[in-house]
């Protein structure tokens, strides 16, 4: 019996994931609605949630072992997240997304996953 392989194997590992979150902090850097909510040196952010991607679509452990259990609630809650930062975190994540060279089924799992991931980190009302 042979396990199936993961999606971070069928997308082709940590490049997928790099590539991935350059182009959705290059929308993020442009949109007014959430920008200012980063800091503004973006790079440390940005290795994080790729690493984080990595490995939570099957990847090495290389984020829980520099930063422990992701704890996204918890680590985003000092951030006011409304519908509109939600929204326009997701805009920019489904565009990183569609401009991936990547099968429909997995472009679905990561949609999926993304349009979850927002309306989770949504903190107060807006």
């Amino acid at each position: 019996m042979s396990e199936e392989p993961t999606l971070y194997a069928e997308v082709g590992g940590q490049e997928f994931f790099d590539a991935l979150v350059d182009r959705f902090y290059d929308a993020i850097e442009a949109d007014a609605r959430i920008r200012p909510l980063y800091p503004a040196d973006l790079e440390p952010g940005k290795r994080s949630l790729a690493l984080f991607l990595g490995q939570y679509w099957g990847g090495p452990t290389t984020y829980s072992d520099t930063k422990g259990h992701p704890r996204l609630r918890m680590r985003h809650a000092p951030f006011a997240i409304g519908r509109r930062e939600s929204e326009a975190w997701l805009d920019a994540m489904r565009g990183a997304v569609a401009s991936a060279d990547v099968d429909p089924t997995a472009r679905q799992r990561l949609l999926d996953y993304f349009e979850m991931a927002a309306t989770h980190m949504v903190n107060t009302p807006g």
